[in-house]
């Protein structure tokens, strides 16, 4: 069978992060889990949710360890394995590190999809990781009724240049890295409703590399830093609000957007994920009139391989977009700002 014949997405229930658990029952689900052995070296864990774990290894580097696979999202075996690849190497540069190893986790229904197509989806990781410059050194695969694929990541930062989704501080600037509406870009996709254009904006989002991190964690001023993936932005947001015991202000006119997600969510096109994400944190999100129902399925659409978002002193704000732009991320924008007060987000 030709690979083109496989449609990836019939094999899976969602796509991309949009797969992932919910937050509210995700955060029931670790309450009820037993404390663990903490170590000093251990500098940061899973107490605020943060994007990796971090191991202080010496007085010069630390090692970065995380792992993310998830269902397809696309239907090309290739540009699923290197959505997933950028995908989970991003968690490493989300803490400012950089990455030197990972390890590939395959789950395929090998009845259903050919070896061929398994194979391109590794061809697709792999060439990822080439360009992030780090060898996939092994892993483990498994044949499952559902396609999954992903990497464990590892990498290093030196201990000072850590950056944790808990240290933003109040006055700092939000900037995020990368436009919003890949989740229902996916939708569309699924419907056959995304054109050749969409489906090649939605790859050039989703495959572009956040190695920018390890740049922006240098930069004196910048604060916390994490990526914007299942639980969308305000979710994302709101774990560094809850993790600093700040409150977030967004102006939703910034936002970078992706033009044709736009149109797709006015029509009411929106993601499984996206319902469940308000559901879990909706209670949180405050504006001064009700949202439109686009604009609110924009604000939790799940972003698969989604930009950075960096909480930063005003006066490194042009030191970072500098960074972006040097980097190729045109449309990274400022965004909004954090005060003290309660873990809210207020959306203007």
């Amino acid at each position: 069978m030709d690979t083109k014949d496989i449609k990836l997405t019939q094999f899976s229930h969602g796509g991309g992060c949009g797969c992932k658990i919910a937050p509210g029952v995700l955060s029931r689900l670790l309450a009820q889990a037993p404390p663990g052995i903490v170590p000093p070296q251990l500098m940061v864990g899973n107490e605020t949710s943060d994007d990796a774990a971090v191991y202080r290894l010496n007085d010069e580097q630390a090692l970065v360890a995380t792992t993310d696979f998830f269902t397809p999202i696309v239907d090309d075996p290739y540009d699923f394995g290197r959505i997933a690849a950028t995908n989970a190497i991003s968690d490493v540069y989300a803490m400012g590190g950089k990455p030197i190893m990972a390890l590939s986790l395959v789950g395929m229904p090998l009845d259903k999809i050919p070896l061929e197509a398994v194979g391109r989806i590794l061809e697709g990781g792999a060439a990822v990781c080439r360009e992030a410059g780090i060898p996939i050194a092994g892993g483990h695969s498994i044949d499952i009724p559902e396609p999954i694929y992903g990497l464990v990541v590892m990498g290093l930062v030196h201990p000072q240049h850590v950056k944790r989704n808990a240290d933003a501080k109040a006055g700092d600037v939000l900037i995020l890295g990368k436009p919003l509406g890949v989740g229902v870009l996916s939708v569309a996709l699924k419907k056959g409703l995304l054109d050749t254009a969409g489906y090649a904006e939605m790859i050039r989002h989703t495959t572009q590399l956040n190695r920018v991190g390890a740049v922006l964690s240098e930069i004196e001023g910048v604060h916390a830093l994490t990526d914007v993936t299942g639980f969308g932005l305000a979710g994302h947001l709101l774990e560094i609000c809850r993790g600093s015991k700040q409150a977030a202000q967004i102006e939703f006119s910034r936002l970078p957007l992706i033009e044709r997600a736009v149109m797709f969510a006015k029509e009411g096109m929106a993601t499984g994920a996206t319902g469940r994400n308000w559901n879990g944190y909706g209670g949180e999100v405050i504006s001064p009139k009700e949202l439109l129902s686009w604009q609110r399925t924009l604000l939790t659409d799940p972003q698969t391989s989604g930009g950075l978002l960096v909480s930063c002193a005003s006066d490194a704000v042009d030191a970072v977009l500098a960074a972006f732009s040097q980097d190729g991320f045109a449309e990274a924008a400022v965004i909004g700002e954090l005060s003290a007060g309660p873990a809210l987000l207020h959306v203007m």
